[in-house]
C-alpha cells in the first residue's frame, strides 16, 4: 500500500516559480532553480560517499552481488534491502546496464532482467566535478523522487510540477523531451530528504549537481543515469523507502575493486 503516494515536499512550490530547470544532464552552470547532483554529506569521494545520516554508520552487507569487489561491497550498508547496480560498459563509455537486487538473508537476488542505460558522455569518475560529463562512481542512497508527470505510485516522497520540464539539449544537441517526466535523485553531493530540485551542494558547486535517474533521451548524459520511460515507472513503483534502497554504480573495473 503506497502510504507516501500523495506526499509532497514543502520546498517544491517555491522552486517551481523559477520556471527554468537546468541539470547536470542539460549542461550549463547551476542557477537558483537547478537540482543538485550533489552527493551526500560526508565529503568523501568515489565509492566512499555516505548514503544518508541514518545508514552511513551501519555495518555493511558484504555478500552476493556478482561483479562487485570487496571495496564496493563494503560500502553497501546492512540496512539496504534493495540495490540498483548500474554497470558501465567501460571507464570512458556512456552506455551500460542496470540490474535490480533484493536482499534476502545474507544474500542478494536479482529482480527481472537487466535494463539498458546511458550514463555520462565521457564515462565514469572517482572525483566528479562540474562539467566533466562523467558519472560519479560509488554507492549512494535513493531517498527522493519527482517529475513532470504525476506520481506513478512510488513509496518515495515525490515532488511534481512544471519546473521538471527539461528545457536543455542532450550532448548531441537534441531536445531533452520528456527526460524529467520521472526522476529519482541519486544522493551524490545533495541533501537527502529534500525534493530533487533542491540545489544544496554540501561539497560545493564545483563538485557538480543534479545526478539523477531519469527518462532516457537517446544519448549519453552530462552525468545522470537514464532508463527507458517504462523502466523509470517500474523503478519508481519498485523502490521501497523502508528498504533503504541504494544505487551501486560505476564501470565494470571500478565496481570490481
Amino acid at each position: 500500500m503506497h502510504l507516501h503516494a500523495s506526499r509532497r515536499f514543502t520546498t517544491g512550490s517555491a522552486l517551481l516559480l523559477t520556471g527554468l530547470l537546468l541539470s547536470a544532464c542539460s549542461g550549463g552552470e547551476p542557477t537558483a532553480g537547478d537540482p543538485p547532483d550533489v552527493r551526500t554529506q560526508s565529503g568523501q569521494s568515489g565509492a566512499h560517499a555516505a548514503l544518508s545520516p541514518q545508514t552511513s554508520q551501519e555495518t555493511p552487507q558484504t555478500g552476493g552481488i556478482p561483479g562487485l569487489g570487496p571495496a564496493t561491497r563494503a560500502e553497501i550498508p546492512a540496512s539496504a534491502r534493495q540495490a540498483v547496480v548500474v554497470t558501465g560498459d567501460g571507464p570512458d563509455e556512456g552506455t551500460g546496464t542496470a540490474q535490480r537486487y533484493i536482499r534476502e538473508g545474507e544474500g542478494w537476488t536479482p529482480v527481472s532482467e537487466a535494463w539498458p542505460t546511458h550514463n555520462g558522455f565521457k564515462g565514469w569518475t572517482d572525483h566528479h566535478v562540474q562539467g566533466d560529463r562523467r558519472t560519479p562512481i560509488g554507492v549512494f542512497g535513493l531517498t527522493d523522487a519527482g517529475g513532470h508527470e504525476p506520481d506513478p505510485g512510488t513509496e518515495l516522497p515525490y515532488d511534481t510540477g512544471p519546473a521538471f520540464v527539461a528545457r536543455g539539449t542532450n550532448v548531441e544537441g537534441e531536445p531533452l523531451g520528456d527526460a524529467f517526466d520521472y526522476v529519482v535523485a541519486i544522493n551524490y553531493n545533495r541533501k537527502p530528504g529534500t525534493t530533487p530540485l533542491d540545489w544544496t551542494r554540501p561539497l560545493g558547486t564545483d563538485r557538480g549537481g543534479g545526478i539523477w535517474f531519469h527518462v532516457d533521451h537517446g544519448s549519453p548524459t552530462q552525468g545522470c543515469v537514464t532508463l527507458p520511460k517504462p523502466r523509470m515507472r517500474e523503478l519508481l513503483r519498485w523502490l521501497d523507502r523502508e528498504s533503504a534502497p541504494v544505487v551501486v554504480m560505476g564501470d565494470r573495473a571500478a565496481l570490481a575493486r
